[in-house]
């Protein structure tokens, strides 16, 4: 495989024919994840429905034959700010996932954005138990999460306007 250029944020969006609060609901009830994201099958943890800024909930993780869970806390909760969550795993900073939302003529913008956090003095650890429970060398994860929104943010347009 040909040298990538290991991105550390990378972002997609979507226009979706839905107000914005409706389509902060969907996102922010992040038990209903497993049935956009590819890679996330469950979470656990939290109610259905919208969740609360500090909110704590454990993804449920498979991509092929790789199994990985994931913890998350809500750092972000409010429709006219976005919403997000930050990925730890074994207490080591993985990512920032995140929504922003912005109101167009008949519906939403939708921005969705990832920012690898596996830096610093524990880089190497987390990088290896990405490659290790994923299968995805820290080079290559921003594709497979690019690949990934667009499909998260797809199913998320059908869902809404449906």
């Amino acid at each position: 495989m040909s040298p990538v250029e290991r991105r550390w944020r990378v972002e997609e969006s979507i226009f979706i024919k839905a107000p914005v609060e409706r389509v902060y609901d969907a996102v922010a009830d992040v038990r209903a994840m497993g049935n956009r994201s590819p890679e996330c099958r469950a979470v656990w943890g939290v109610p259905r429905g919208p969740v609360a800024l500090g909110a704590r909930f454990i993804g449920f993780n498979r991509k092929g034959p790789w199994l990985w869970f994931t913890e998350c806390r809500v750092t972000q909760a409010a429709p006219e700010e976005g919403f997000a969550f930050r990925v730890t795993t074994f207490g080591l900073p993985v990512a920032l996932w995140g929504y922003r939302f912005a109101a167009e003529a008949d519906g939403t913008r939708v921005v969705e954005h990832w920012q690898d956090l596996r830096t610093g003095r524990w880089s190497g650890l987390t990088q290896f138990l990405g490659r290790v429970f994923t299968g995805t060398r820290a080079d290559q994860r921003h594709l497979a999460n690019q690949v990934g929104m667009r499909a998260t943010l797809g199913r998320l347009k059908e869902s809404l306007e449906s």
